[in-house]
């Protein structure tokens, strides 16, 4: 079984949270039982997460010798420069090594999306942009890391796509199964 759920900013990517006070989890959304997360998803994140109850799937999804892209539309402080786009496309330089060259659009306008709660701080002075960005690697808040090495904080991470499946039209909560 493979389940496309739309995580829900501030929500766990596990069943159970053992933290006071508790936070939200997957639990609370009527997912079937036995599946579980192939891979993760920040808490802070929203989108795209796959669920499955087949081991082989979930490894073929997660396991970076898969290289499976991972679309995300990223809404980052400022206006990229054609330099900090680049940068972004050729790798960085993170505090553990290199990123790998990603795939980089600045989208000409912010993708239709529901609102979050709560939702990102305006600031009239201060632009923003969005952008999408495809990796086929996956370290931990790698996209958010990558954007503040060239000086565009992330203000709101939505994944959209996760190899062959994309999120569509589900909203925050909703899930579907999958062929």
């Amino acid at each position: 079984m493979l389940i496309a759920f739309n995580k829900p900013f501030n929500v766990l990517c596990q069943f159970t949270d053992r933290s006071q006070p508790p936070r939200a989890t997957l639990a609370g959304f009527g997912l079937p039982a036995n599946v579980y997360a192939a891979g993760r998803l920040d808490y802070d994140s929203e989108g795209l997460l796959l669920l499955t109850d087949d081991g082989t799937l979930a490894h073929r999804l997660t396991d970076p010798r898969h290289k499976q892209a991972k679309t995300y539309w990223v809404q980052v402080e400022g206006v990229p420069s054609e330099d900090k786009l680049q940068a972004l496309r050729d790798g960085v330089q993170l505090n553990d090594g290199p990123t790998l060259p990603a795939r980089v659009e600045l989208l000409p306008a912010a993708p239709k999306l529901w609102e979050r709660t709560p939702p990102v701080r305006f600031r009239k002075t201060v632009p923003d942009s969005w952008l999408a960005i495809t990796l086929r690697e996956g370290r931990n808040r790698q996209v958010r890391r990558m954007t503040a090495a060239v000086g565009l904080p992330t203000l709101r991470l939505v994944r959209a796509v996760m190899g062959p499946y994309a999120l569509d039209d589900l909203q925050p909560g909703q899930w579907r199964q999958l062929d």
